[in-house]
């Protein structure tokens, strides 16, 4: 695809050059075209306006068309252009999905934006980006830190760098604001104490010795595969040896314990998912939303990762400016509350929560590698589709 793309910047570079000799020979006058001797005794002058031409018709194809440059952007621009936008179109932020639903709201009542979102996992939301292409119908995703080295590698997005920029640490956002992370969150198990004869859960031992089934949700979404690397560090591995991990999701799998239903508050709220491991960002809504049951939050205390979620503009969003002016706010003192009383970390440095408690998470390992991370990440991906799955299936 990026191959075909270049070539065809460089065939329309090409028509439009011999449509304007086509339609404007007349208004010159013919001695101002160069002698046939003159363009061949200067192959390097040729070569070198050749390859000039093929930079500027790359250049003109790797940018959307009419796309604007959100960093040179006053936040009061984009606040004035995000309005006249009026709309902002997410993938993977739902409302109950580390309470997004107070930054919609906000949103909606500061700025007078419409939203809606259709919640997908990170692959699939980097999918629509790439197929859609330049016919984009949404503007941004929030999508797991392993995804932010396909987001810098395949080109899917266009930068913000939000006015907080300086107060971000290096390991939570990617070049120009490509990506950006605003919150992580811990693993956390979520039990339904009402529905499990053993005391809920606390670690991943308790796991292990437990009679229920367990969710993990789908394991190309960064919520499954952040749980499996979790549980690896609770049996003595880490990034570059995830054996311990897959050796205990086989055993689960093959004593029946593997919930293959998605990590969604339906299914808690259903009693259809009676433990699930979730991050705190949404194991935390989820039990203060779910009333019909008594739900329980406890993050492990033998094996816990700390991780963030990125937020990505898609490079051909139809509203740029919203998206940017949302990614904005999360990072506000309001965006960062709001994840914070969802059960999220925030990110940046220089920010203090009335009432949120950092020290809850202190055991909780920080993924700060994103290119060991994903790496991780893939290797579970194809370990856990080749050796487990089958065993799910059975």
């Amino acid at each position: 695809m990026k191959k075909y793309r270049k070539w065809l910047a460089l065939a329309l570079a090409s028509a439009m050059v011999m449509s304007l000799a086509a339609c404007g020979g007349s208004s010159a006058p013919a001695e101002t075209e160069a002698p046939a001797e003159t363009e061949a005794a200067a192959p390097a002058e040729t070569e070198a306006a050749a390859a000039e031409t093929e930079a500027a018709a790359e250049t003109e194809a790797a940018a959307p068309e009419g796309a604007v440059d959100l960093n040179s952007m006053s936040v009061d621009e984009l606040i004035e252009a995000a309005k006249a936008e009026g709309d902002v179109q997410s993938v993977g932020m739902p409302d109950e999905w580390a309470d997004w639903g107070s930054l919609w709201n906000y949103m909606s009542e500061t700025y007078g934006l419409t939203h809606g979102d259709v919640d997908m996992s990170s692959a699939e939301e980097l999918q629509m980006f790439v197929t859609e292409g330049e016919n984009g119908t949404k503007d941004m995703g929030d999508v797991g830190y392993a995804f932010t080295s396909q987001v810098i590698a395949e080109d899917l997005t266009q930068g913000y760098k939000t006015s907080y920029w300086d107060s971000v640490p290096d390991w939570a956002k990617g070049e120009d604001g490509k990506w950006m992370v605003a919150y992580t969150g811990a693993t956390t198990f979520l039990v339904n104490t009402d529905l499990i004869e053993e005391e809920a859960p606390t670690s991943w031992e308790d796991i292990k010795n437990g009679s229920y089934k367990v969710a993990i949700g789908d394991i190309n979404g960064g919520n499954a595969q952040g749980a499996i690397i979790a549980s690896n560090f609770a049996l003595g591995g880490d990034l570059t040896n995830i054996d311990p991990a897959i050796q205990f999701w086989t055993e689960m799998a093959e004593a029946g314990r593997i919930n293959s239903l998605d990590i969604v508050q339906q299914n808690f709220e259903t009693g259809e998912v009676p433990v699930g491991v979730v991050w705190s960002f949404t194991g935390i809504p989820y039990s203060k939303n779910i009333t019909n049951y008594k739900m329980v939050a406890n993050t492990p205390t033998d094996g816990a990762i700390l991780n963030g979620y990125a937020s990505v503009i898609n490079k051909y969003a139809p509203h740029p400016c919203a998206a940017a002016l949302t990614r904005e706010v999360m990072f506000s003192d309001e965006g960062q509350t709001f994840l914070a009383n969802a059960g999220g970390v925030p990110t940046r440095t220089d920010v203090t929560i009335e009432g949120f408690d950092a020290s809850a998470y202190e055991n909780a390992i920080p993924m700060t590698d994103p290119d060991a991370y994903s790496k991780a990440c893939e290797e579970v991906v194809t370990r856990w589709t080749e050796e487990v799955l089958p065993l799910i299936n059975q």
